[in-house]
């Protein structure tokens, strides 16, 4: 299977999950993001900040190819995914998104049961094990069978918010990837729901390479080991362009930033 899609079997002794190398974005003739070099190292929480308009989740995106998706996108530059680079034909979308999942912003559960939620993505990749033990193990994982387990058969949408955003971390898991990636998972919950993802996150990286897009300066600083810092600057057209100005360990970033742009933006002075 990672023959025909070009990549290779996971080393154990490779730290890094993703590399970027000069990544640019354009949407159109517009350069949305530019000159972005990143290493994400595995069994990691790495967090997206900065204001809006600055390329953080447009960054996210070009990790699974979704900006495949979006009229007049071109991604430049290298992603490294086990030392392919996943923008070459040879690399089957799909294939590379059951490895590197994506939950977004609002819960968005399909209009079917809790079970189904999770059985059907399983089922179109291919998956021939145990359905209902494939469904629990997803569930527990996602901190979730014990609030559902008596009612598998009914609609994902009749969940609370919380309930719902882990329902959907819980499919990505299902289709067993490696990555996955969060574009602010929590904007849409309640504090308490919010604390409910974080925790699970912090449960989620002993297995899996996590990268979290959020504009909450408290849950990157909470949550994750590594934080990278994006700003935009204004073009001569009048238009912005993302970059990003800093990456380190996320202690470094918060308390001790190289770059007086991050220094602002992280006590308040901007964004």
């Amino acid at each position: 299977m990672f023959a025909s899609v070009g990549f290779s079997a996971p080393d154990p002794l490779t730290s890094l999950a993703l590399k970027a190398e000069q990544l640019s974005v354009y949407y159109g003739n517009t350069l949305a993001v530019r000159d972005v070099n990143l290493e994400i190292p595995k069994n990691k929480i790495v967090a997206f900040i900065g204001p809006s308009g600055c390329g953080k989740s447009t960054v996210l995106r070009c990790f699974n190819r979704m900006n495949d998706l979006i009229t007049h996108a071109k991604v430049v530059g290298r992603i490294l995914f086990h030392g392919q680079d996943i923008s070459l034909k040879n690399v089957d979308p799909v294939e590379l998104r059951r490895r590197v999942g994506m939950v977004f912003q609002k819960p968005n559960p399909f209009p079917k049961s809790i079970y189904e939620n999770i059985a059907f993505g399983a089922r179109i990749n291919g998956y021939q094990g145990d359905m209902d033990e494939l469904v629990e193990r997803s569930l527990r994982a996602a901190a979730l069978w014990n609030e559902v387990k008596d009612k598998l058969r009914a609609s994902g949408l009749s969940l609370s918010g919380g309930q719902q955003q882990r329902l959907c971390i819980a499919r990505a898991i299902a289709i067993q990837p490696e990555i996955i990636l969060m574009d602010e998972p929590c904007s849409a919950l309640d504090p308490i729901s919010t604390l409910h993802i974080e925790e699970l996150m912090q449960e989620l990286k002993e297995r899996y390479t996590i990268i979290i897009v959020t504009h909450n300066m408290q849950q990157a600083s909470r949550t994750s080991d590594y934080t990278a810092f994006y700003n935009a600057e204004a073009t001569a057209k009048g238009g912005k362009v993302g970059h990003l100005v800093e990456y380190n360990r996320t202690e470094i970033i918060f308390q001790s930033p190289q770059e007086a742009k991050t220094q602002e933006y992280v006590s308040g002075r901007f964004g």
